[in-house]
């Protein structure tokens, strides 16, 4: 299996391009952004040495699908999907947060928690609470977007008072992240799947708060099979899950956190591949789908750079 590590195109009207951790984007006339979903994975802020096969399709599909499906609660950047790994769309100027909502006790929350934090990005979290609970109702907790280390929690006064979102801006960012989220569950539960807390990001063009980037995929979500939720809830027993926290366990079981001093541990085939299959079965749960792998022997920088140029040529007549 081939995995996607690195790309560097030359498109007809590219101005620039920009390596991220997972993606590559490639910005044409500065109009467009041509997103390229590889198959690198991150996790702890640093990308992983060994691309996992399959991951770039099963990310950009995902999030094709839930841009299209959530078109009419908000506007958002997509025009279309050349390739099975390439999204292309509209440029916008990105906000410098990123809208996080959890609706259950986990993860980096449910960390923090356990240490003593009653106070999460501002808003203030119940007593009592055990991993895994449900809060009352979801909780909006940003964070800054890093370009590189870290994103660091912020709260909502913080994020307006620095100027970094208009008071205005950030009120209609909260109110799509809440109802993006309500689609989300929605969409998840009829597949047999809780949302239970996802990223939103947001940018602006011609004075319109348009989301961006990926939306409801296992990068940027976190998902736990419904079934058996109460009944491991009630025994203290850890929740089945669709998310790439399992990599991040994985990592932490073999003492890495990305801390002074620890050495990554060794990406096996073995190891890719097994991840690559928890990738497709998020794809096929969520999506109610099958997974079409799109496998052209090593020649995917081809096909892309072939089905981009076709597509971006076509726009132009």
């Amino acid at each position: 299996m081939k995995a996607l590590t690195k790309t560097d195109f030359k498109f007809d009207g590219q101005k620039s391009v920009y390596h991220g951790k997972v993606r590559d984007v490639y910005d044409i006339n500065d109009d467009l952004l041509v997103m390229v979903a590889t198959d690198r994975i991150s996790a702890f802020d640093v990308i992983l040495p060994k691309g996992i096969p399959f991951k770039g399709q099963v990310l950009n599909q995902i999030a094709a699908k839930s841009l299209d499906i959530t078109s009419d609660i908000c506007p958002n950047w997509k025009l279309a999907t050349p390739d099975p790994m390439v999204t292309v769309g509209l440029k916008c100027e990105g906000f410098r947060v990123e809208m996080i909502i959890r609706s259950i006790l986990t993860g980096s929350a449910w960390r923090a928690y356990k240490d003593g934090c009653r106070e999460l990005c501002g808003v203030p979290l119940p007593d009592g609470m055990v991993e895994n609970q449900r809060f009352p109702e979801p909780i909006i907790t940003p964070t800054t977007k890093a370009d590189e280390g870290h994103d660091m929690n912020i709260s909502r006064e913080e994020i307006i008072s620095q100027g970094l979102v208009s008071a205005d801006d950030y009120a209609v960012m909260e109110d799509y992240t809440r109802k993006l989220f309500a689609r989300g569950q929605e969409t998840a539960a009829k597949h047999g799947l809780i949302l239970v807390d996802t990223k939103y990001e947001f940018g602006k063009r011609d004075g319109k708060v348009y989301l961006i980037d990926e939306i409801h995929t296992p990068d940027s979500s976190r998902y736990f099979y419904a079934d058996g939720y109460e009944e491991n809830l009630e025994k203290g027993l850890p929740q089945r899950q669709l998310s790439k926290e399992f990599v991040r366990q994985w990592l932490i079981d073999h003492d890495f956190m990305n801390e002074p001093g620890q050495t990554m541990p060794e990406i096996t085939d073995e190891y890719a591949a097994s991840v690559s299959d928890r990738y497709i079965e998020l794809y096929e749960h969520i999506t109610g789908e099958k997974f079409i792998k799109t496998d052209d022997e090593g020649e995917l920088l081809a096909r892309i750079e072939r089905n981009v140029s076709d597509y971006l040529a076509s726009i132009k007549k």
